[in-house]
Formats: C-alpha cells, structure tokens, sequence
C-alpha cells in the first residue's frame, strides 16, 4: 500500500524540553539536512514542508515542580502540534513529523487520532523504542515527559496531558505495539504486562526475527483500525548506527533490520501518520542518525532495492 504517491506534509518539532540532554532540538533540521525532501520527491512523492513549530528553550522556562518537568511547554508545544496535524490531514496529506524528543507523539497521536476520530474511525499505533516510555507522574524516575508518552497516548498519567483534545485514550492498548525494547523500570514493566499492549523486546526479534514480529504487529494494529499512527524513535537502532540519540542502550536493532522494517510497512501497512524522534546531532557523528531517519522515512514510503 506504501507504494502509491502520497501528498507529505513535514512538520518540525525543535524541542528538548521532554529529555534529560540537550541537542535534541536540533533533530529536525539534522533530518532535512540529509536531503529528505529531495529523496521523498525523486520515489514520486509531492512533499509539503510546513516549517518547524515555535517552541521554547529550556533557559527560558521554568522547569516546574513535582515529576513533570517543563510540563507547561510541553503542554503548548503538543497543542500546536495537534493542530498542525490535523491541518496536515485536512489538506489531504500524511503528516510526517520530526522531532525533537519523544514528549512531541502526545501531540501528534492527539492529532492523527482525533481527525480519524471525528469520522468514526480509530488508529492503530506502532512504537518503536529502547524503552518504554510507559512511566506516569507516580512512576517516574526523571520526571522527564518523554519517558510518559506512550502511557499518556493510553489514557494513564497527568490528566492535561492525557485530555489533550478532550479525548482519552487516544488508542486502544489491543491494537498499540512497542517493538525493540531493552531498557524498561520496574513500575514500567508492571504497567506494560498489565496494560493489554503487545510488546516485542529485543529477545522476541533475536528468536522470531523481524519479518515474523513486524506481520504480527501490523497485523493488531490494522485490526479494526483505518491505518497505523507509525513513531519511531531513533534509539531503537543500535548505537553502532544511530550514535546520535540522547539515551542509547546498546543491542537494538540493526541497520538492515530497521529498513526492513519500513520497508514491510510501505507493502503491507496503510501508514497514515508518522514520527522520527530523538535524533540529537550534539552526540552524532557526521550526521548518521539524521541521515538514517531520512532514509527510513524513503523506506516507509516505498523505497526498494530493486
């Protein structure tokens, strides 16, 4: 399905406001710096670069009190960020978002699932990630909003957050996969096992490979579903590839099994939304993991070999 010439709306999220490192804002421009727009347009793509979202720097805010840092921004970055997406989707494109730290998908989910919503109809989401990012207020280690987002796209946690666009949850857990992870907290796994997400750690790809664990995730994320809201944070791929994210864990997967991936979703999945995050260039080396991001994107939307 991925290999029809879409309409692409890019939209840019320059915020680090979510994660414990700085850098991470400039990801957006790390990504379009490998030519993305370009590479979009040469596979038959009409591409639309709505710009980058104003956001806040960390220097001029306050941080706030309690297990939600920077929650205030967050908030009204995430709000913006709705909008555009649902903007994106109006005008009849498919909203491909860079980030920016992982915090950005409570506004993108919000977005791409409330459009769909308005007509009836519910996403699928797929998250890949090192981690789970499924902590809430009560759980969390850092107070870092980018380690919510996924229990936040649930319907658990903060509840401005989670109301965002006065819907919860965003998704259903029956048809929310997170594939590629190896680094969760304890209150986290408890969260996950008990949430009714599926989840693939990176023993269930080592043992069952990628193509048999992407057909099952594609599989209950389309059941039922109009198409699969897509978010893929960089520091699912191992550090040897993607050395610029802000917390890397080493054994995740591959190169090649990352684009294998995308490349499964361009044949079998309706992908109607999707989001690169956590790219940090302060970290990278000579732009690798901008210019993988740019390249999973081609693979997602219908690059092949041959």
């Amino acid at each position: 399905m991925g290999k029809k010439k879409r309409n692409i709306g890019v939209i840019g999220v320059p915020i680090d406001l979510g994660a414990g490192r700085r850098g991470v804002d400039m990801g957006p421009s790390a990504i379009r710096i490998a030519d993305l727009e370009r590479h979009l347009e040469d596979l038959g793509h009409k591409v639309t670069d709505y710009g980058d979202l104003d956001v806040m720097i960390p220097e001029t805010q306050k941080v706030g009190t309690g297990k939600l840092r920077y929650k205030k921004p967050i908030l009204a970055a995430c709000r913006e960020l709705m909008k555009n997406v649902e903007t994106c989707l109006d005008d009849g494109r498919m909203p491909l978002v860079l980030g920016g730290d992982h915090s950005i998908a409570i506004g993108s989910v919000a977005g791409s699932t409330n459009w769909y919503a308005r007509r009836g109809e519910q996403l699928g989401l797929i998250w890949f990630d090192a981690h789970g990012d499924a902590n809430t207020p009560e759980t969390t280690p850092s107070g870092n909003i980018h380690g919510m987002s996924l229990a936040v796209s649930l319907g658990y946690g903060d509840h401005e957050l989670v109301h965002l666009g006065n819907r919860a949850p965003k998704v259903q857990a029956r048809n929310t996969v997170l594939i590629g992870i190896r680094d969760i907290d304890k209150d986290e796994r408890d969260f996950l096992k008990k949430s009714g997400v599926t989840c693939y750690t990176m023993r269930d790809i080592d043992e069952r490979g990628m193509r048999d664990t992407l057909d099952e995730a594609i599989r209950l994320a389309s059941d039922g579903t109009a198409g699969i809201h897509l978010s893929f944070d960089l520091d699912v791929v191992d550090p040897e590839d993607a050395p610029g994210t802000g917390t890397p864990v080493w054994g995740g997967i591959s190169y090649r099994e990352a684009h294998l991936a995308m490349e499964m979703f361009a044949d079998r999945a309706n992908i109607v939304a999707m989001d690169l995050v956590e790219v940090n260039p302060v970290l990278d080396s000579q732009n690798m993991t901008g210019i993988l991001a740019a390249e999973l994107a081609q693979s997602a939307l219908g690059k092949t070999i041959m």
